[in-house]
């Protein structure tokens, strides 16, 4: 019997490729757009522990090394295309670490 294959995805803080199971979910909501097609409200950046949120992502380790890493890489930024306030990198440290 074939075995299933494994979804591999890259930490973006250590680098490593790991299985997905292993690794959290950073999503960036799609932006809120009107009628005209015009950005009216710009998608927020969170943890998604289920790996369900629409949007576009990017995975990280589950520990707060990893996340630190990327943090002062800039790298979350740089794969979601826009600045992130270090509000948001704590609030995602502190789910982290309540997680553990």
């Amino acid at each position: 019997m074939r075995q299933k294959r494994v979804p591999m995805r890259m930490c973006t803080g250590c680098g490593e490729m790991k299985p997905k199971k292993e690794l959290v979910r950073v999503v960036k909501a799609p932006d809120g757009k009107n009628e005209n097609g015009e950005v009216t409200a710009f998608g927020e950046v969170s943890l998604d522990l289920t790996g369900r949120k629409p949007g576009r992502g990017a995975y990280v380790c589950r520990n707060i090394a990893c996340l630190k890493a990327a943090r002062k890489a800039r790298k979350f930024e740089r794969a979601f295309s826009c600045q992130i306030p270090s509000e948001v990198y704590d609030q995602m440290e502190e789910e982290l670490a309540s997680n553990e």
